[in-house]
């Protein structure tokens, strides 16, 4: 059973940071793209950032570019986000999620796994 379990979300000032993790197992990932969306409290999911098989490509929200940086490691089976300078906007939570192919993508329809989220909390 294909399972994704983020983790690293919290309750932070603005300014600061985070790292974000997830997990997955079940099976091996290496050969799909993986991303990362969020959620705020009565918004839709969005995109957050992505990142290719082979970690050589990333794709980020203009909401994020230039304070994120996703990555992963394939023999670990992990995605990482590391999220800094964050505002009170980025309160959501974030979602994993692995892609039905190998290159990143902001669609969502294109990701067929998710996990169960992590609550990030940015005060002001």
């Amino acid at each position: 059973q294909v399972q994704l379990v983020e983790s690293g979300g919290g309750l932070v000032q603005a300014g600061g940071s985070l790292r974000l993790s997830c997990a997955a197992s079940g099976r091996t990932f290496s050969n799909n793209a993986m991303g990362w969306f969020r959620q705020a409290p009565g918004k839709e999911r969005e995109f957050v950032a992505a990142i290719n098989w082979s970690g050589t490509s990333t794709y980020y929200a203009d909401s994020v570019k230039g304070r994120s940086t996703i990555s992963r490691d394939n023999a670990k089976n992990t995605v990482y986000l590391q999220m800094n300078n964050l505002k009170p906007e980025d309160t959501a939570v974030y979602y994993c999620a692995t892609s039905r192919v190998p290159y990143g993508s902001a669609r969502q329809r294109e990701y067929d796994y998710w996990g169960q989220g992590t609550q990030v909390t940015v005060s002001s």
